[in-house]
């Protein structure tokens, strides 16, 4: 099922469209001058998050409804149909996270590597997935109804991940970790401050996944 559901996405022109976006703002975000990779990284992660979540949502809007009742009736259970179709919506990332990774490299955008710069770079560009396909599950067709809701949906909680995570924000919870992320790897963190920010991206979109849950068994 989860191959099916990557081939739909991969036969539709417009899956094309973010990933093109993501190649065109790297390339200009990095084609100015050089940056520490550490650095590159937590801007390249930020930058790609509402992308990652755009994937995740053409995947999910690919499928007419009802294909998606047959996916429920094949699998068995509306659970598995919906845990089925998020772990196909976080692969649609994979291609994106190496665009990450890699481009500012080719481009000449980063300076020498530093240390662990590509471990905690390949971090904060994972520690955006779990969100972002919380995100794209939200303003997917099946809960926003129209282009235009789910549209909304997407810019609005791109915008609020960065705004709600600007240092200072008395509540930074209601966020998931992109800023803190960026920060991490910008300065000497140590290791149980990487954890909790892990976790705290897991619980974030744990708790969005929820109520994405509730909103899919409501609006069959």
């Amino acid at each position: 099922m989860i191959r099916m559901r990557l081939a739909a996405y991969l036969h539709t022109q417009i899956a094309v469209v973010p990933l093109l976006a993501a190649l065109a703002v790297l390339s200009v975000l990095y084609g100015g001058g050089q940056a520490r990779a550490a650095e590159a990284y937590g801007m390249s992660a930020i930058v790609l998050f509402p992308v990652f979540a755009w994937q995740v949502k053409i995947l999910l809007d690919v499928e007419p409804d009802v294909q998606r009742h047959i996916a429920i009736t094949a699998l068995g259970s509306r659970h598995r149909e919906l845990v089925n179709g998020l772990l196909a919506g976080a692969a649609t990332t994979c291609v994106t996270v190496l665009l990450g990774m890699v481009l500012p490299w080719a481009v000449g955008g980063v300076s020498a590597d530093e240390g662990l710069a590509l471990a905690e770079g390949l971090w904060v560009h994972l520690i955006a997935v779990p969100p972002a396909v919380a995100l794209g599950a939200m303003a997917s067709r099946a809960i926003s109804r129209t282009a235009g809701a789910g549209a909304m949906v997407l810019a609005t909680g791109a915008v609020l991940a960065i705004v709600l995570g600007l240092r200072g924000f008395p509540a930074p919870w209601l966020a998931p970790p992109l800023m803190s992320a960026a920060r991490y790897v910008n300065t000497d963190g140590s290791l149980p401050q990487a954890l909790g920010i892990t976790a705290w991206a897991l619980a974030w979109t744990a708790a969005v996944l929820f109520g994405y849950s509730r909103l899919r068994r409501a609006r069959p």
